[in-house]
């Protein structure tokens, strides 16, 4: 019979693929004359919305799946050791974490044991003997299991802080060739559940101060990427919909990592898309943050984000007749368009420019990224470098450069 530290080791592991919370990555232990503990078995990292970090237990209930998606790790044909938490392990576990400042939240996601009602009852009464039995008050992420009941889904609702319905595959004709299980349908009634009665609760707490409070944090999903043929197009085209339509508080994308051999799955040894992942990423920033919408980024005949442009600089240099932007007069909503200038950059200018027109030297002090922003901008002293808005080598100058090896850094040296 396993103990409960083995069958963490397995369970923590299984629930790395899972980024809609972050990791540190930290090894460190504990010694016999220190405090803290860093250590990576279950232990991960998010960030609340006033940027503080929380530390939580990111565990699976189980790895024992009777779905066989090609893609994932604990598909039911893949060779790995098994295991799973009752609803009472999962809670003692989790107030023995917090207990001795390890954690202060948790992170509960489970493989579809028996069915997805079966499993998504076991998750709701894990996080009932936490909120009641032992009157835990930390912050609770569980993951909802696409095919389980309304009632279910409600029930975790009010238990939870946030929670997550995994789309994983940004298209339908993917689901079908890679886990011909899961239905589109499935996923998204789920989420349209949730958005629903998020709403109902908004409006009960504005009349009702006592009104029960249903998934605060809200909702959240995660899409693998370059596991299918599916362009960043298509990915961020669903994002798109994605917020406007369930108001999700942020879409996660997960570079594909080769755990099968598969002839429709990258081969085995393959590297996971880190960099395309990170472009996403920037890109989705720009959806939420900086208003725009995924048709300006991307089309059908430019269905790839380049590997070498943040989004927003492929964006401007496709949009050259809307520059150079005269930064002392230009609204708010234009300066979030400027390469170089994010949020926090666009208010200090904002606020500045009221007590006299900005030079290229208060925007220096104002710390904005020059080196792109400069092509972009009117100063109210005379900037020359708008000149090379019609070159054709500007992408060159905007492009993020890899590290120089040291032997070109001694070249550079040496010249």
């Amino acid at each position: 019979m396993m103990t409960m530290m083995e069958k963490l080791k397995i369970l923590s592991d299984a629930a790395k693929y899972d980024v809609s919370c972050s990791s540190s990555g930290s090894h460190r232990k504990n010694t016999p004359d220190g405090i803290g503990n860093a250590e990576s078995c279950g232990i991960c990292h998010t960030w609340a919305a006033d940027g503080r970090c929380i530390s939580l237990l990111k565990i699976l209930m189980s790895n024992h799946c009777i779905y066989n998606c090609a893609y994932c790790h604990n598909r039911v044909t893949n060779d790995v050791p098994r295991a799973s938490f009752s609803p009472q392990e999962i809670a003692e576990l989790t107030i023995g974490f917090y207990k001795r400042n390890y954690i202060e939240g948790l992170f509960l996601s489970s493989a579809v044991t028996v069915s997805p009602d079966h499993t998504m009852e076991r998750l709701v009464e894990s996080l009932r003997l936490l909120r009641e039995n032992y009157k835990f008050n930390g912050y609770i992420h569980v993951k909802i299991i696409p095919g389980a009941s309304s009632e279910l889904i409600q029930a975790a609702g009010l238990l939870a802080d946030r929670v997550s319905v995994n789309i994983e595959l940004p298209s339908e004709q993917s689901l079908k060739a890679l886990a011909p299980q899961k239905k589109k349908k499935d996923i998204l009634l789920p989420m349209n559940h949730i958005t629903q009665v998020h709403a109902g609760s908004l409006e009960e707490q504005q009349k009702f101060k006592s009104a029960p409070r249903f998934v605060p944090a809200g909702q959240t999903t995660q899409l693998i990427i370059g596991a299918t043929p599916d362009s960043d197009y298509q990915i961020m085209q669903l994002s798109q919909g994605l917020y406007d339509k369930f108001h999700l508080k942020r879409v996660y994308f997960s570079a594909y990592m080769p755990v099968a051999d598969n002839p429709k799955l990258p081969a085995l040894g393959t590297l996971p898309p880190l960099l395309r992942e990170h472009r996403l990423y920037q890109a989705d920033w720009l959806l939420r943050y900086y208003g725009f919408r995924s048709e300006e980024l991307l089309s059908p005949e430019t269905p790839l984000l380049p590997e070498r442009l943040d989004p927003k600089c492929f964006w401007a240099l496709r949009h050259r007749e809307l520059f150079p932007v005269n930064i002392n007069r230009a609204p708010y909503e234009m300066l979030l368009r400027i390469p170089g200038i994010g949020v926090t950059g666009a208010r200090k200018i904002r606020s500045a420019r009221r007590y006299g027109p900005l030079t290229l030297a208060d925007l220096k002090k104002m710390r904005i990224v020059l080196k792109r922003a400069i092509y972009f901008i009117e100063t109210a002293d005379h900037n020359l470098y708008t000149r090379y808005l019609d070159s054709q080598n500007l992408s060159a100058y905007l492009e993020d450069k890899p590290p120089l090896s040291p032997y070109e850094q001694t070249s550079m040296i040496l010249t």
